[in-house]
């Protein structure tokens, strides 16, 4: 009987030594090759983005099949139109008045997690960002994902095949386990973590550099200056997008006590169906573990799953289970992060209220990751802005859309960092750049004059005893 443990680790040292052959020369392509490759990586996927997505639906039960689409478009065309222009390998910069030259040092072979609830999307983003550098990437899939991991990663080596390049720059375990992803991490020169808090802590704790990502829990404040139907309308079309699988979606919505029902009754009237007395009590029933983590079952799931799930009526056209919540922490299940179909309403006096609430649902799985603010008041933008302890503050648009780059200039992305503060390494919406070193080769300046070393003093010639009176002189002076 083979070890599936021990099959697993030799799988992973196996990989990253082809991974390791396969780099050799790939970045002396130069830039342009690269970037035809890549070009050519985005265009294959793309095509293929409808198809991967209902495999990953098929295969995770996560998400919906035209929300993993625009997933698979993002990490590859529009993910392309960001990089494309980018230097990243070679010669970055020639700096000949500072006689500075920076070039470009692929990082080497990055170990790749991949979660269940965006497969196909972050094994495309991955392997775009790590070969735009000239590395190599090996994905350690999500068990319950590895068949359409498998699959995208077969149609990106096909690619790397056909224009005459090693598609070992590109691999995928077939035999995932812990201890198998684990030894990937400590043979790989970089680890390039998504996933949840056990293996970004993994990637952490193994003693290879790694950029991580933290839990999203990320709160909705609807200020009083907003417009509501359009808040509250961008706020289901984030929360709902592919049933919440992403980490930036909306968790929570806080707003004044001004404007709390017509906000209410504007999301009521969008599909948020307001859980009370046993109905609630059966959802929270299903919604938490009992450890109070969160219930695998009803991740990517809609609001209709969840309610037979639970055992509950609700009306027809339903798209959002809320609950008002009262506090925060574990005793308030809406008050963490949940990948799915619901969502914690707050109501609060004012804007210093929400800052301060913001702040504390912030801080229960979700410090330094993301907020939204709905607002027209750009002084209190300004102050959530220097305040809030997220690496994103959205305005006005959908979280979800907003952190990964669609509705913002922000980089198009699937790794979100969190900052020290998430335990991450980067606070970026990791780029290409992120992924290589520069070697800097700087010049002698020639008109710099260093002092010479003073001459050294033979010991055996000083006098004690006139030296230690000159330092019990000076110690006397400063007393």
């Amino acid at each position: 009987m083979v070890d599936k443990d021990l099959l697993s680790m030799q799988e992973a040292r196996a990989l990253v030594r082809s991974a390791r052959k396969a780099m050799i020369g790939f970045a002396e392509l130069g830039q342009e090759r690269v970037d035809t490759i890549i070009k050519a990586i985005a265009d294959s996927v793309a095509a293929h983005a409808e198809s991967l997505g209902a495999l990953a639906v098929e295969e995770t039960g996560f998400g919906r099949v035209q929300d993993k689409k625009a997933k698979n478009i993002l990490a590859s065309e529009k993910l392309y139109e960001a990089v494309k222009d980018m230097k990243t390998i070679g010669v970055l910069n020639e700096d000949k008045a500072r006689k500075i030259i920076e070039i470009a040092s692929p990082m080497g072979v990055i170990a790749g997690v991949v979660p269940s609830t965006n497969p196909t999307s972050t094994a495309i983003y991955k392997s775009i960002i790590a070969l735009k550098s000239g590395n190599a990437i090996v994905f350690t899939p999500h068990p319950s994902a590895k068949k359409c991991i498998a699959k995208t990663v077969e149609m990106i080596r096909n690619v790397l095949r056909n224009y005459g390049v090693s598609e070992d720059l590109v691999s995928v375990m077939s035999v995932p386990t812990i201890e198998g992803s684990n030894e990937l991490m400590k043979s790989a020169d970089l680890i390039l973590a998504t996933g949840g808090p056990g293996m970004v802590k993994a990637a952490y704790s193994s003693g290879t550099p790694a950029l991580g990502v933290g839990a999203g829990n990320v709160p909705a404040f609807i200020e009083r200056s907003a417009d509501i139907e359009d808040a509250v309308t961008k706020i289901i079309t984030s929360k709902t997008f592919d049933n919440g699988t992403v980490c930036a979606s909306e968790q929570s919505i806080i707003t004044e006590s001004l404007i709390a029902e017509k906000v209410k009754s504007t999301l009521a009237a969008k599909g948020g169906y307001f859980l009370e007395g046993e109905k609630l009590e059966k959802v929270v029933r299903v919604m938490e573990r009992a450890g109070g983590t969160m219930n695998p079952d009803i991740v990517g799931r809609d609001a209709d799953y969840i309610a037979r799930l639970a055992g509950i009526d609700i009306p027809a056209g339903t798209r959002l289970l809320v609950c008002e919540e009262k506090g925060v922490g574990r005793q308030f299940p809406f008050s963490k992060e949940k990948l799915s179909s619901l969502i914690g309403f707050y109501t609060v006096s004012d804007w210093k209220e929400a800052c301060e609430l913001c702040f504390k649902l912030l801080q229960n799985g979700g410090i330094g990751h993301s907020l939204v603010i709905h607002s027209k008041d750009e002084e209190v933008i300004r102050e959530f802005g220097m305040k809030k302890p997220v690496s994103r503050m959205l305005v006005n648009t959908p979280s979800t859309h907003g952190a990964v780059g669609i509705t913002t200039n922000l980089f198009p992305a699937l790794t979100l960092g969190c900052g020290t503060l998430g335990g991450s390494s980067t606070s970026d919406n990791v780029t290409p750049l992120n992924l290589m070193n520069i070697r800097r080769v700087a010049y002698d300046l020639g008109n710099t004059e260093i002092e010479a070393a003073p001459q050294q003093i033979d010991a055996s010639s000083m006098d004690i005893s006139a030296v230690t009176a000159l330092i019990v002189e000076q110690l006397k002076k400063m007393a």
